[in-house]
């Protein structure tokens, strides 16, 4: 692919705004130099890769929990049993798993990611330095985009320690990924954002996963990114709109903890930027094609819509616009599909068809640049 020009040809989603167009692609070095509009008797769908835009890698060491009781707590109605450190079931998990395999766990989750056209992923990475150096180590000689958000280990020591922590933290990852503003002390919090953009890198945090009680004080902390607002009024989404801030929703993972169903429809009509991911992967695949299928079936939004949200926008919020749409001059990061797979044969409108249907086994081969 790097030495000489390739040309693909099929119907390709194309541009920032998905229409499809029946022709050719052409890509020499990973770049797109060309698309043309031609008849062709290619029944490929050629689709923009996923853009996976929240995830925490780290429960791949625990990917079956049981989904009844919990040390006595229901997962549906509990989910700080589940998830809120420092205690819930997957930090003591994680305190516990080996270092190896913590990296083998992570690196299994990242080709899963890249064997059902993921392109790029955030990730929510804890346990400190060591956490962010594991999943770096998984990566190694992986084609993914990566945005690592770190967090400190051990936020409860003197603020000037956790400071020096957060610092070494921020030169081997993207930035820092928080746990609701509720979990640790605001000032705390509002240290470490200023450090964090200080240096100049990411901050995002949760927020209004639970109840509304932390979406305020997250905005205070002027993040780059929130996660969830499951639980978010109509006048915290007005607030998050003028304030600018993209949201990544994670709509099976709430379903399964009991966190409700984010506003979505809402979000977009007040004018925020919606993207997409799988959450814990303790609870559910890195299958984006799972999450999107889910997506199309329970918000009241059109399918070009639900798979922008899985795509593009998820490449927005990462600051890679060059990695989400196929047009000239961008990264050649798309699945190719087997239109007349058993699956997607007969489908007439291909942006519905992938949307509320087609499946990993669909994809015929995965460009990553």
């Amino acid at each position: 692919m790097y030495g000489t020009e390739q040309i693909i040809s099929g119907t390709i989603i194309a541009g920032s705004e998905l229409e499809p167009i029946e022709g050719y692609i052409c890509i020499k070095k990973g770049i797109i130099t060309e698309i043309g509009e031609e008849r062709t008797s290619s029944t490929n769908i050629i689709a923009p890769c996923f853009v996976n835009a929240h995830t925490h890698l780290g429960d791949s060491v625990f990917k079956d929990p049981p989904l009844g009781r919990v040390s006595g707590f229901r997962i549906q109605r509990d989910l700080d049993a589940l998830v809120k450190p420092p205690d819930g079931l997957k930090h003591k998990i994680l305190r516990e798993t080996p270092y190896k395999t913590l990296i083998e766990s992570m690196r299994k989750s990242l080709l899963d990611m890249i064997e059902t056209g993921t392109c790029a992923f955030a990730d929510f990475r804890e346990g400190g330095v060591v956490g962010v150096a594991a999943l770096n180590k998984a990566l190694e000689g992986l084609k993914l985009h990566s945005m690592i958000l770190g967090r400190p280990a051990e936020p409860e020591l003197p603020l000037q320690v956790v400071l020096a922590e957060v610092r070494r933290i921020l030169l081997y990852s993207t930035g820092l990924g928080m746990s609701g503003a509720n979990d640790l002390d605001l000032e705390l919090l509002e240290n470490i954002g200023t450090c964090t953009r200080q240096h100049r890198k990411f901050f995002a945090i949760h927020a209004g996963e639970k109840d509304t009680s932390d979406i305020e004080k997250a905005l205070s902390l002027e993040p780059d990114l929130l996660i969830h607002l499951t639980n978010a009024t109509k006048r915290d989404l007005e607030d998050v709109a003028d304030a600018k801030i993209p949201v990544v929703v994670c709509p099976r993972s709430n379903l399964i903890t009991g966190a409700g169903i984010a506003p979505v429809a809402e979000m977009l009509e007040a004018g925020i930027r919606v993207a997409a991911g799988t959450d814990n992967v303790m609870l559910n695949s890195v299958n984006m094609f799972a999450e999107m299928e889910f997506m199309s079936k329970i918000f009241s939004i059109d399918d070009r819509q639900v798979f922008k949200i899985c795509t593009l926008n998820g490449s927005f919020v990462m600051g890679s616009d060059s990695t989400g749409s196929i047009q000239k001059g961008n990264k050649a990061n798309f699945m190719i599909l087997n239109g007349s797979s058993n699956n997607l044969a007969g489908i007439k409108n291909p942006i519905s068809g992938i949307t509320r249907r087609a499946r990993p086994d669909d994809i015929l081969s995965v460009l990553h640049s």
